[in-house]
């Protein structure tokens, strides 16, 4: 079922366990989300980045394959537009039938960062769609985010404040792209932002993050947790680990299927993790 984020997030928070996010780059990757949501019996958050709209042209063909299988699924399902700087994005995102954007105003002047997603905030909550924005620099965009970089906790709230967003993303010690999981995060800071900030947090860059970090960042206070990086090498190691079995092999399918069902059953186990079942 076809689900909206505010909602999500809160009866997670009211709960005090995670949602899990990841993201989507082909029907592949949709297909191995929804069905480990099902195998779990938890929700999960689609997400498709402006990054990967780039990749493939156009959002539409990803978007429709991605919402036909969550109104399909037996649990909650959000179709979620991730890091989106043009509100043009944003725009096609609403008529595409997204449950939520985060619009990533980061790179903008504090005052402009504010109004935009404001402004972002308005038009989506006029359409009934949920809101995620970011504050402080999460690290490995590019250079656009500084590591090291933290989120002060008044800021965040009244950065919440100003906006009316539905989700905040917070600097507190990950990076986006990693490849080992190796980040420390600031359980302190999560905890005293949690307690200043009106809305669920979210925490990106999760990908670098150890399974016992996950879980403590839950209980200090995050609620959406997103993972790419990791799936994307669960599924990369699959592929490889067949062709390299057999040099004659050109059906894609024999060795997309076993990726599929590579990152179905790593998304299973990580959606449980973050639920801290």
């Amino acid at each position: 079922m076809l689900a909206d984020l505010a909602g999500v997030l809160a009866e997670a928070r009211a709960q005090g366990r995670g949602v899990a996010a990841f993201n989507v780059i082909h029907l592949e990757h949709a297909q191995a989300l929804v069905g480990a949501a099902e195998d779990v019996g938890l929700p999960v958050v689609l997400q498709v980045s402006e990054n990967t709209v780039r990749f493939h042209g156009a959002l539409a063909p990803l978007a429709a394959a991605a919402r036909v299988l969550a109104e399909a699924a037996t649990v909650p399902v959000v179709l979620h537009l991730d890091h989106a700087v043009s509100t043009d994005l944003v725009e096609e995102a609403l008529g595409a039938g997204f449950t939520s954007v985060m619009f990533d105003g980061s790179t903008l002047e504090d005052s402009e960062n504010r109004a935009v997603t404001r402004a972002v905030v308005d038009r989506c909550h006029a359409a009934g769609v949920s809101v995620e924005a970011e504050l402080g620099e999460i690290g490995g965009k590019d250079g656009v985010h500084a590591p090291g970089v933290r989120t002060r906790p008044d800021e965040a709230a009244q950065f919440a404040r100003d906006t009316g967003v539905d989700a905040l993303a917070v600097a507190v010690g990950s990076s986006h792209a990693m490849t080992h999981r190796t980040a420390v995060l600031d359980l302190d800071l999560i905890a005293a932002i949690a307690a200043q900030v009106p809305v669920p947090l979210v925490l990106h860059g999760s990908s670098g993050v150890p399974d016992d970090g996950i879980r403590a960042a839950v209980r200090a206070g995050m609620t959406k947790i997103n993972i790419a990086t990791h799936l994307n090498a669960v599924f990369t190691a699959a592929v490889r680990e067949r062709l390299a079995a057999d040099d004659a092999l050109v059906d894609t399918r024999k060795y997309l299927g076993p990726a599929r069902a590579a990152v179905r059953a790593e998304a299973a186990r990580l959606l449980v993790l973050v639920a801290l079942r």
